[in-house]
């Protein structure tokens, strides 16, 4: 009786530790790859706030209404840009 349960706890450990050093790759596999898509959304965010204030400038300075939104929207087609090179570094 005592062997069995010996056995079994022996088994049991086995497979714990097992399971923990096939997890431990992909867990470290996972974490580069949200690292990067942080920095990704991170650029993005950085390209909207841009945008905004790009926005807020130019018309703060007079300019037409079309000229503000086209300086936004070629301010935050920058940003995808940037974050396309990030994504692929």
């Amino acid at each position: 009786m005592h062997g069995i349960t010996t056995y079994r706890i022996g088994l049991s450990a086995l497979a714990l530790t097992m399971a923990g050093m096939l997890a431990a790759p992909l867990a470290y596999a996972q974490t580069a790859g949200m690292e990067r898509r942080g920095d990704v959304r991170d650029t993005r965010q950085d390209g909207r706030k841009d945008g905004r204030q790009a926005k807020q400038d130019c018309k703060a300075s007079g300019e037409k209404r079309s000229e503000c939104r086209q300086e936004k929207r070629d301010t935050k087609q920058d940003a995808r840009g940037d974050a396309r090179d990030v994504r692929r570094n």
